[in-house]
């Protein structure tokens, strides 16, 4: 018997290392470090400033400190904070937390979360910040209600005969359960609930609003398979670069997705919009020319060195304009931060980010406005044009 308890020791302990492995990589796909972490704090700690139209509220310590963070819960009482939205205490959590969409998550999942919070990830003392909202706002029994409205419960995961079938279900789970893409990437109802909260129902990844800057539809990518694959990984492409709010999401989070998971997101969500045209528009007419003399002169002397004079770019380094999503958008309002403030792709392993400088300060608003208008009017592109005021509008939103 004094032989058999070091070798169950063993077992039981690379059980656990598996599960918190396991957990670390879930932890990942869900975004927690980006959430749950403030600049210089620890790992997980919270204090991290979200604003909502309520009020500010900071996300909270969950590291496994049994004072400050969540040390004291059992594994129900996790599950039930995570897909749930009720604490250990019994108060209800605000649902800048998507436990919305967590709840979708498989119960192994969590369990294997559970592990790595409680045995993968350094305890802190950090305390917690109280939330900023107006106390005639503050109450949570509300949000009783809210869960009961438009919280799910988790769908079980089937299995088909045809491999890529299987691949896009799986990228289904990660978009709509651990990733919670829909927080960013759909539009909110009266009491801001996400519109809808999978794909069957079209407003689903259509593209919303967020701390000023607009999360582009993810139905209708005009991405190539690979393209977008390398967009998740590493946050640039041969053609395509991401700047803005998501440009942490990739740092912190789908950079770490495995090659198969990121093959499985990128499967589904081209399944979403299958019947579309993959590639670039056919470039075409001199309209913006001959209608923007301005926008023409500004694009040539400031931007056609590195997005070229065609408008498509370098590979590896500057973005394709033609075609582009934060080009063709019906708010323009990624394109004009850009290029008012410069945008710096995301830090990902083994690559280095490229910088855009910020023209804000070298070119007047008037002059924003016309390159923008040729821009958005180039190419094939043809969207309509915007005025001075929008300008002034989008920049005066600093988020």
């Amino acid at each position: 018997m004094s032989k058999l308890i070091p070798i169950l020791a063993v077992m039981f302990s690379a059980s656990a290392f598996a599960n918190t492995a396991e957990g670390e990589y879930i932890a990942r796909i869900a975004d927690c470090v980006a959430c749950h972490t403030q600049e210089n704090g620890d790992e997980m700690a919270g204090g991290k400033r979200f604003q909502t139209p309520l009020g500010d509220i900071f996300s909270t310590n969950i590291t496994p400190d049994r004072q400050q963070g969540i040390g004291a819960y059992s594994y129900e009482e996790f599950d039930r904070a995570v897909r749930q939205g009720i604490a250990r205490d019994g108060h209800y959590l605000y649902p800048a937390m998507p436990y919305p969409s967590y709840a979708k998550m498989k119960e192994e999942d969590i369990r294997s979360l559970y592990d790595y919070f409680m045995h993968g990830v350094k305890p802190s003392a950090q305390k917690n910040q109280a939330s900023e909202i107006p106390w005639y706002f503050s109450p949570r029994w509300p949000l009783r209600i809210w869960n009961g409205l438009f919280t799910e419960t988790a769908a079980g995961t089937a299995v088909a005969q045809d491999p890529q079938q299987n691949r896009i279900m799986r990228g289904k789970y990660i978009v709509e359960g651990p990733g919670h893409c829909g927080a960013c990437h759909t539009t909110r109802g009266i009491a801001q609930q996400e519109k809808a909260y999978d794909s069957a129902d079209p407003v689903y990844l259509s593209g919303a609003m967020i701390d000023g800057w607009f999360a582009p539809s993810l139905r209708d990518l005009t991405l190539a398979d690979d393209e977008l694959q390398a967009l998740l990984h590493r946050g640039r492409s041969r053609h395509s670069a991401v700047a803005g709010p998501m440009s942490e999401v990739i740092t912190q989070s789908t950079q770490y997705l495995t090659e198969a998971d990121r093959r499985s997101v990128s499967a589904y969500l081209l399944s979403l919009n299958s019947d579309k045209a993959h590639g670039d528009r056919v470039v075409s007419s001199e309209r913006a020319k001959t209608k923007n003399a301005s926008g023409n002169a500004l694009y040539f002397r400031y931007c056609s060195t590195c997005h070229a004079i065609d408008g498509k770019g370098t590979d590896y380094n500057a973005p394709s304009l033609v075609n582009n999503a934060a080009v063709n958008a019906e708010d323009p309002a990624n394109l004009i931060k850009v290029i008012a403030w410069g945008a710096e792709t995301p830090v990902t392993k083994g690559n280095i980010p490229y910088k855009m400088p910020a023209y804000q300060g070298e070119i007047s608003d008037e002059q924003l406005r016309d390159v923008v208008n040729y821009v958005r009017g180039e190419w094939g592109n043809h969207v309509e044009p915007i005025s001075e005021q929008k300008i002034k509008d989008v920049l005066e939103n600093k988020h």
